[in-house]
């Protein structure tokens, strides 16, 4: 009787024990803060940043843990709608279900822009994503808007999104 009750009670434990890491991510990945309508802009998109890059650069999250990157030609972009920039996401997200880049201009825009579709993770309270390079990127949630954190040669490259609600 005594042995019964023992296995019972190591048992019952051992499943909390197991359950527990698990019932701990999923309320971390709760608190993630990207906001999956709209999209967000680059800081400086029509200004120097374009200039220099020769793109505007644009970030969608979808559901399913899928980041879309949007990089739409500089001095074209200037003259689109970000209701186009929402159509040119969704458009890119169906014509591929995993990772990818894609060229072309997706039946709205003048110009072929670049998309790069890719999944994410979450550490801590950060996103993070491949991104092209040797380490991936990384995404701080700051109020209503967002930094992309790049790795670099010698340091990190940060780079404020803001928020652009297309509803």
């Amino acid at each position: 009787m005594k042995t019964k009750s023992t296995k019972y009670l190591l048992i019952c434990t051992l499943l909390t024990v197991a359950a527990f890491p698990g019932i701990i991510l999923s309320a971390q990945n709760s608190k993630t803060a990207e906001n999956l309508s709209g999209y967000y802009s680059r800081q400086g998109n029509n200004a120097s940043p374009s200039r220099t890059t020769l793109n505007n650069i644009y970030i969608k999250f979808y559901e399913d843990r899928w980041i879309v990157m949007l990089y739409i030609p500089y001095p074209s972009a200037t003259s689109v709608e970000s209701s186009v920039i929402d159509k040119v996401f969704n458009e890119a997200k169906k014509k591929t279900s995993g990772s990818a880049y894609l060229r072309g201009e997706f039946g709205f825009l003048e110009e072929p822009a670049i998309v790069h579709i890719e999944r994410y993770g979450y550490l801590e309270d950060r996103v993070v994503f491949e991104c092209g390079s040797l380490n991936p990127c990384t995404i701080r949630f700051i109020e209503d808007y967002l930094e992309l954190i790049k790795p670099g040669i010698i340091t990190e490259h940060i780079i404020k999104y803001n928020h652009v609600d297309t509803q």
